[in-house]
């Protein structure tokens, strides 16, 4: 068992009404970079709060980890940013 859940690397959220192009990046593509990326992890079995980490995927090195902050919508028709990321 793994006491931390990697939840996949941040992603944008496409803006207005995505193209089915837009929406199928979105939705099925990911950078899968070799070197520093931005992930979403879990602390499962603790206090199981949601954090972003950077680290790098050749060594397997955190450089960086933070919680991540709420910020406000842009326009009106704008949801805010998710506490969790859709998993």
């Amino acid at each position: 068992m793994n006491e931390f859940a990697y939840a996949g690397e941040v992603t944008s959220r496409p803006r207005e009404t995505p193209s089915l192009e837009e929406l199928t990046d979105y939705v099925y593509f990911r950078r899968n970079v070799a070197g520093v990326q931005r992930e979403w992890w879990q602390h499962r079995f603790g206090c199981e709060l949601w954090f972003l980490a950077e680290r790098d995927t050749r060594t397997n090195e955190v450089l960086r980890v933070e919680l991540p902050r709420e910020r406000e919508p842009v326009t009106a028709n704008e949801p805010p940013v998710p506490e969790t990321p859709a998993v």
